[in-house]
This record gives C-alpha cells, structure tokens and sequence, in this order.
C-alpha cells in the first residue's frame, strides 16, 4: 500500500470526476472543491449550470474538512443557539462551514485533503463528496 501525506492535482481531478459523475446521475450540478490536508485549494470546477453563489460555499467547506479535519454536517447540531460550539460557524472570516458537502479525505486514518460540494441540498452534496472520495480510493487499491 502506497504512503501519502496530501493530495496532489491528480489526486484531485480523480475525486472531482468521481464527484462530477455522480452529480450528473442525480442531475444536479455542482461545483467541486478540492484541497490538500491545510485547507488550500488544489483544484476547483463549477459545472455547467451550477449556482455562482456556491462557488464560495464549496471551497469552504473544503477547507473545513480539511483543515478542521471533520465532516461539515458534524457541526450542524453543535452549532446551534445553545449548542456548545454555537456561532462556530462565524470563526475564521465566516469560513467554517456547518452544512452537509464537505468531507475529509483520508488515508491510513490521517486526513490529508477536503472536498467541498455545493448547489444542491446538503444531502446532495454530501452524498456527491462521498462519491468523489469512493471513486478516488477505489483507484488507491489498484
């Protein structure tokens, strides 16, 4: 099994084809972030079609993953009024994001990118993050 500490751009296009592929199965498209294991872009593409205002939105919640080394949706409830981590989402320039689309990339446990998906609803967009990463580690194990 190889040894990798970050993703680099063919890591990259990879998980955005595994992504771009399952956005188009659900007809929704996307924009796609990806990052290497700080939270710094690599790699970005809007689809045709994919809402200008999620442009932002993905790219941060790649840089969430990556960065805070957790999915974005596990800040959903912890984020709420009274919850213990409640305005979170307002840290770092508002760049925190706590909706469903970002995921940590691993690799033998370590988180070593993100992949931030926006346009369609959180479980859309999650659901295309996890296909982006399927995809890029089935690859891994040939």
């Amino acid at each position: 099994m190889q040894t990798l500490t970050r993703l680099d751009l063919d890591d990259a296009r990879i998980l955005m084809a595994g992504a771009e592929a399952h956005a188009r199965t659900i007809g929704v498209p996307m924009c796609i972030a990806i990052t290497d294991e700080a939270g710094q872009l690599i790699a970005f593409q809007r689809m045709e079609g994919g809402k200008v205002t999620s442009t932002t939105i993905a790219i941060d919640k790649a840089f969430t993953a990556a960065a805070a080394k957790k999915a974005t949706h596990e800040y959903n409830v912890t984020s709420q009024p009274g919850a213990a981590a409640y305005g979170i989402n307002s840290a770092i320039g508002g760049r925190l994001m706590v909706v469903g689309g970002g995921l940590p990339v691993l690799w033998n446990g370590d988180v070593i990118g993100g992949i931030g998906v926006s346009s369609g609803t959180p479980v859309q967009d999650q659901a295309v993050a996890q296909a982006g990463i399927d995809d890029w580690m089935a690859r891994q194990a040939t």
